[in-house]
């Protein structure tokens, strides 16, 4: 059987971090991966992390099973902290996922379910796991306009027009905030036009928030969330707590499935456990427990979004010096995009040839598209970076 497998493609960022490991040069600057680095190159655990880790070695007294949807004060905390007072508790089905991916694919799995012939309208470009997760699992996808080139800003011109084509029970993906890779974000008169346009063709938005909190701020960062949430008749959100909690390893997320028609929410809520059972039975706790404790804890709750807010102002520093820097050298405020985008990512304009002399002459390592993760920047790695860029021609 194992002579019929065929070889699949290496994921474009993980051969680049591999890449960039074996580079021997000690003056290599790392821009592929999406993990928060301080300026030493550290990913830390965050103090109220650390401390409620601590709190749990000395309180748990189990390690059993917790319930196929997870855990009821995560799944509670979650959903306070993504929607806020949007809408109501009881309109909310929800599950505990291994990561963001996890909850990413298990959405697309209830859709398939639900609607086996909806096609998934995915913004151009996105995070390159969207289309190959939809690929594996053999759904349709239908790209969208999103990236202006030539502005470094959002197409959304190109965008509306692309949504024409939506027919009911489509299903559109959107990214809460901070988007992936391009760091270019709708803002809410543009939300309040994607929303009446998906209801008046009977489409589904379907959001991925990876990286609230590291936009705008938390609430700001929800904001789009929450309009969506309690404007359309149901949506799906999926969420990651690698980012904002700094538990990557941990692989903590979760699906929510939002209905205005409060008679779904049983049936949902049912076919959400289903899709828990079939993949893996019962989600990991560990980091969603870390979650709950600290969301939880009026004193780590602070101390967690004090420090979540020190990462958030750390990479608009970083962009802003970047932005300044750029325009130094090239005598242009061309580059002014990336003081205005937001989040890790930065799509930055350079060809693939332009990325790849980057990467041999000075060792800067970004995925081809030329995103990069502005994390893996510090003030003096900045001033590099810019000079390869225009030497490169960018």
């Amino acid at each position: 059987m194992f002579e019929q497998l065929k070889e699949k493609p290496a994921d474009k960022i993980i051969a680049l971090a591999q890449a960039y490991r074996e580079d021997p040069r000690e003056t290599k600057i790392d821009l592929g991966v999406g993990v928060y680095k301080t300026p030493e190159g550290v990913t830390p655990i965050m103090r109220a992390v650390k401390a409620a880790e601590k709190r749990l070695w000395e309180e748990e007294t189990t390690k059993a099973y917790t319930a196929l949807a997870g855990d009821p004060a995560f799944l509670d905390a979650m959903i306070g902290l993504v929607l806020g007072e949007a809408v109501a508790r009881g309109q909310v089905a929800a599950i505990a996922t291994p990561g963001g991916t996890g909850a990413v694919r298990q959405g697309f799995d209830l859709v398939k379910m639900a609607a086996p012939g909806a096609r998934v309208f995915v913004s151009d470009p996105t995070w390159p796991n969207h289309l190959s997760i939809l690929a594996h699992m053999g759904m349709e996808v239908v790209p969208y306009r999103y990236f202006d080139t030539a502005t470094c800003a959002v197409d959304f011109a190109g965008m509306m027009v692309d949504l024409e084509g939506l027919r009911a029970g489509d299903v559109v993906l959107l990214h809460g905030c901070c988007h992936n890779p391009t760091g270019a974000n709708l803002n809410l008169t543009e939300w309040r036009a994607v929303v009446d346009h998906l209801n008046a063709r009977g489409a589904l938005p379907m959001i991925d928030i990876a990286y609230q909190g590291f936009g705008d701020g938390l609430e700001a960062d929800a904001a789009a969330v929450r309009f969506v949430a309690a404007n359309c008749p149901e949506v799906l959100i999926a969420a990651s707590c690698s980012k904002n909690f700094g538990i990557y390893r941990e692989r903590t997320g979760i699906l929510m499935a939002v209905a205005q028609e409060r008679g779904l929410h049983k049936v949902t809520q049912g076919n959400l456990a289903y899709l828990n059972r079939q993949n893996y039975s019962f989600p990991p706790d560990h980091g969603a427990r870390l979650v709950s404790m600290v969301l939880g804890d009026e004193a780590l709750r602070a101390d967690w979004q004090a420090e979540l807010e020190e990462l958030r102002l750390g990479m608009l520093k970083l962009r802003e010096q970047m932005a300044a820097e750029l325009q130094r050298l090239s005598g242009s405020d061309r580059f002014g995009f990336i003081a205005q985008h937001r989040g890790m990512f930065s799509l930055l304009g350079a060809s693939p040839e332009q990325v790849a002399r980057m990467r041999e002459q000075h060792g800067i390592y970004m995925v081809g598209d030329s995103r990069i993760n502005i994390a893996g920047l510090n003030a003096s790695s900045v001033p590099v970076l810019a000079r390869a860029m225009i030497e490169a021609g960018v």
